[in-house]
């Protein structure tokens, strides 16, 4: 007679949804505020859980994948862990794509993933897979605790605060944890007859408190810095500044300090209308002459590094000419792919620039300027050449792609360049601009113009994939800091268009722009559109696509704007003002010149920058209305 496998294998329901309360109570009581959920049956006790408490915003998606983009988007915007919650099988290998992001972004992330008993894995259960480390070293922490029994229950509200605290405070910084929870059936329970939810600490404590240190820099290494390296006032010295710099007023203070120009990367912050503040320096640098003459001896990189090659290329350069590259990171990581690094500092950036800014003794001044404002003191030179060449490089950007300043010269046509440059100086201080990686990114790189109070930028440039970039910024839009607009190609549009289901009508004050110029762009600017024939380019890289996207995104229920940009270049600011203002989520749907257009566009402009450069500030406005005059007339 044979035993059904239910009566072998019959789980406690209550005990597991009592389980489930307590670990969600527990994340509750460590900060967590949203949760992304995937329908799934086997996820059934945490999903209950997390719908019944109070003090967390659960949010349902159909797709694991723009689910677990979702939960990473909170986190970025946030710095506090959101849980994103799966069934098992391939739904949970769904969020390898998120995973990996958010380790290499260092974004904190809590990945539940439900799983069959031990007893039906490796036996052909449906809905079954390996999922014991699924995320291999992409995680802070792994942990498959085991189905819920009731001699594991004084460990429920530990077990919680460790996987918050590996997520946020890892030694190698915040990052994702992978909880692989099993469950039997039946599914469905009442935790009050499981014995209810764990006494938690009293007062609302979570369980366990992680202490983290400030990472101060030592003083044996500031002294270094200040000493041997030649971090002084009069050496030509470059601080480069990504995401994660520290805090800009303190970059900018040791700027000042060292009389050091800042190339300040747009996720850091740093891009303010300030002096010694360099955001054309994928423009300026494109100047062999510029280049050659302004070599630094000494680069102090703080935070991410920029996208741009022609940037990267140039510190290499130097450090290939003897420069010294110090890169302060506070958790160690070993971000040097060119292996150009002379050392490494495990400090946190902004402890580390008021440390040496304290540290900092002034040259004795030559000449006639002696304050300590003075501007003809000796050391001035190196500073003073890279902020006329900020100024000549922005003077010829603005003539040429419609203004500076947040103004618009209505003649000036709207290509993949000016909708980078009109967006980012048109957007409310207030607002968070999240950047598809490819083109867009190096867009705003190159031609987002500094100013006083600029949108914070964020972008997945951990992996640097165009995958799940609207699940994100969707993300970032649930985490309520404000209007969120996201700037996408078309590609990583339609990459990612099961993030539209659903947000329709949600109130999310989220606005997509999507530059669309029939496929994927930037292969446009590397060796294959030159060697390939055009049919067989298209093919491979170019990748045009059938869908329409202003008919895509309507038909899941957004709302929808279609703007020409060739023919209604001042169009774009209305619709963007209206839309961003709305606080629900829209499509902004710009038609862009067609692939190969915009690598012309984009040498003319370099071309127009160079010639300023070289020719000085004067002659250099010659330069920027003969570009002008040119893009007029394509």
């Amino acid at each position: 007679m044979s035993v059904p496998t239910a009566g072998r294998h019959s789980g406690d329901a209550d005990l597991q949804a009592a389980c489930a309360a307590t670990l969600v109570d527990e994340w509750v009581r460590g900060g967590v505020e949203h949760a992304v959920v995937c329908p799934g049956s086997r996820s059934t006790p945490l999903a209950v859980a997390l719908a019944t408490h109070p003090g967390i915003e659960v949010h349902v998606r159909l797709d694991e994948r723009s689910a677990g983009f979702m939960a990473l988007g909170i986190g970025l915007t946030t710095g506090h862990p959101a849980m994103v919650v799966t069934t098992s099988g391939t739904a949970a290998a769904e969020l390898h794509a998120a995973v990996v992001e958010a380790d290499l972004s260092r974004v904190p992330l809590l990945a539940c993933t439900a799983d069959r008993p031990p007893e039906l894995r490796d036996v052909g259960a449906p809905q079954t897979i390996d999922q014991a480390r699924l995320f291999g070293r992409s995680v802070r922490w792994f942990a498959d605790p085991g189905v819920p029994d009731a001699a594991a229950r004084p460990s429920w509200r530990s077990f919680a605060a460790r996987a918050l605290a590996e997520a946020t405070s890892s030694p190698v910084g915040p990052g994702p944890v992978h909880l692989n929870m099993p469950f039997r059936e039946p599914l469905l329970g009442d935790p009050e007859r499981g014995g209810g939810v764990s006494e938690g600490r009293p007062g609302g404590m979570p369980w366990h408190a992680v202490v983290s240190g400030s990472l101060r820099p030592t003083d044996a290494s500031v002294s270094s810095l200040v000493g041997s390296a030649g971090f002084t006032p009069g050496r030509r010295g470059l601080i480069v500044a990504g995401a994660g710099c520290g805090d800009p007023t303190a970059v900018l203070a040791l700027a000042r300090a060292l009389r050091w120009p800042v190339l300040a990367e747009p996720r850091s912050g740093v891009r303010l209308d300030e002096p010694g503040v360099i955001g054309a320096a994928d423009a300026i640098l494109r100047s062999e002459r510029f280049a050659a003459a302004h070599a630094p001896e000494l680069i102090l990189r703080l935070g991410g590094r920029w996208a741009s090659k022609v940037v990267n290329g140039f510190l290499s350069s130097a450090v290939g000419e003897g420069a010294r590259l110090v890169v302060v990171d506070p958790f160690g990581r070993w971000t040097d792919p060119e292996r150009d690094a002379t050392a490494f500092v495990r400090a946190d950036p902004t402890a580390l620039c008021a440390e040496v800014v304290e540290r900092v003794v002034l040259p004795e001044p030559s000449g006639s300027g002696s304050g300590p404002e003075s501007g003809n003191r000796w050391w001035d030179a190196w500073w003073d050449a890279w902020c006329e060449a900020e100024s000549t490089a922005w003077s010829v950007i603005g003539a040429a792609l419609g203004g500076g300043d947040g103004q618009v010269e209505a003649t000036a046509s709207l290509t993949e360049p000016a909708l980078a440059h009109r967006l980012f100086a048109r957007l409310p201080a207030e607002a968070t601009l999240v950047v598809a990686s490819s083109m867009p990114i190096r867009d705003v790189e190159a031609f987002a113009r500094p100013r006083r109070q600029p949108p914070r930028v964020l972008c997945n440039r951990g992996a640097n994939g165009i995958d799940g970039v609207v699940s994100t910024a969707l993300g970032v839009a649930l985490g309520g800091r404000g209007p969120v607009v996201a700037l996408v190609g078309d590609l990583a549009f339609l990459h990612d268009v099961s993030a539209l289901v659903g947000a329709e009508g949600s109130g999310i004050p989220l606005t997509v722009v999507v530059a669309d110029n029939g496929g994927g762009g930037i292969f446009s600017f590397l060796e294959p559109a030159s060697v390939l024939d055009p049919a067989t380019f298209d093919q491979l890289f170019g990748t045009p696509q059938g869908p329409d996207v202003a008919a895509v995104a309507a038909g899941f229920g957004w709302s929808v704007d279609d703007v020409a940009g060739g023919s209604d270049p001042g169009g774009f600011e209305e619709v963007l003002d209206r839309r961003v203002g709305s606080g629900s989520p829209s499509v902004i749907r710009v038609r862009l010149p067609d692939r190969t257009e915009n690598v012309a566009v984009h040498g003319r402009l370099h071309a127009a920058v160079v010639a300023a450069v070289d020719a000085g500030r004067d002659a250099g406005r010659d330069a920027g209305r003969d570009a002008v005059q040119q893009g007029r007339g394509s």
